[in-house]
């Protein structure tokens, strides 16, 4: 069954905070996720992987997370209890940092679509809601080789979180829009991530057959991009600004310095 189509709030490591994601979703973001955390971590109950996942109010947000021990995934679960606004787990398997990697998580994970439907199932036999969020593998190759496309296939994913492009690939090149739709022809619930910040962008996406778009980059600099995609009228900008601050010192919360002075420089060096 489709969906309806979703506008949604990437994640972004140390940017994307619960005063953010209360704004965005305020203005326009149907759909909210978490900093990613390794679930290893969570299952030991680490205090800086527990905050990343704490929820502030009801706005709805997916926690997002990493990993591959399916039994610290289940310890983990064991002793969840969820929040206000949790609507359940994002897998992360599109992280292209080499930290992760090289531990064989983050787009590593897209060449092991057994290993991850495992991992999703054990999700779900625990009765909560579960997605992906991908890359098309680490190599050329790998996309070559149509990986992502078993595994979209092999997973029981709600949808999949599709960033059209491998590794390393830079962010200045455009995603292969032709792999995207590889990945809706597969019948499954697809959502495009990358390179999508106007009109025409989610018009091209809804007559590709996807059921969504992430954004992320450029709502940093402007949280108002979801309004207005929808051609809903908005504030001034600077007043969404003070609005995420005042919040932010109404939580008693730590804001992301860098969250803020992305808005006076340009996003080149932004990654994730």
């Amino acid at each position: 069954m489709k969906m309806k189509f979703h506008y949604m709030l990437a994640p972004m490591e140390k940017l994307v905070d619960a005063s953010f994601r209360t704004i965005c979703h305020k203005y326009g973001a149907d759909l909210t996720f978490t900093e990613l955390v390794r679930f290893e971590g969570l299952a030991k109950g680490n205090n800086s992987a527990v905050k990343r996942i704490r929820l502030c109010d009801d706005t709805p947000t997916y926690i997002q997370f990493m990993g591959k021990i399916e039994d610290k995934l289940e310890k983990f679960l064991n002793k969840f209890e969820p929040s206000n606004g949790f609507l359940g787990f994002n897998f992360n398997l599109g992280c292209p940092s080499q930290n992760y990697t090289n531990q064989g998580v983050g787009c590593a994970m897209v060449k092991r679509p057994t290993k991850t439907a495992r991992l999703v199932d054990i999700v779900k036999d625990y009765g909560y809601a579960v997605n992906v969020k991908m890359r098309l593998g680490m190599t050329k190759i790998e996309k070559e080789d149509k990986l992502f496309i078993k595994l979209i296939e092999k997973v029981n994913a709600d949808f999949f979180v599709v960033h059209a492009r491998y590794r390393s690939e830079s962010y200045r090149k455009e995603p292969d829009w032709n792999a995207l739709e590889e990945c809706v022809n597969t019948g499954k619930s697809i959502i495009a991530n990358g390179n999508i910040e106007t009109i025409d962008h989610v018009t091209f996406m809804k007559e590709m057959g996807c059921e969504g778009v992430m954004i992320g980059r450029p709502a940093l600099i402007n949280p108002l991009i979801f309004a207005e995609l929808r051609g809903i009228s908005t504030p001034l900008l600077d007043e969404v600004w003070k609005e995420y601050l005042e919040l932010v010192n109404s939580r008693e919360m730590n804001y992301s310095k860098r969250l803020l002075s992305i808005e006076k420089n340009d996003l080149k060096n932004l990654k994730g």
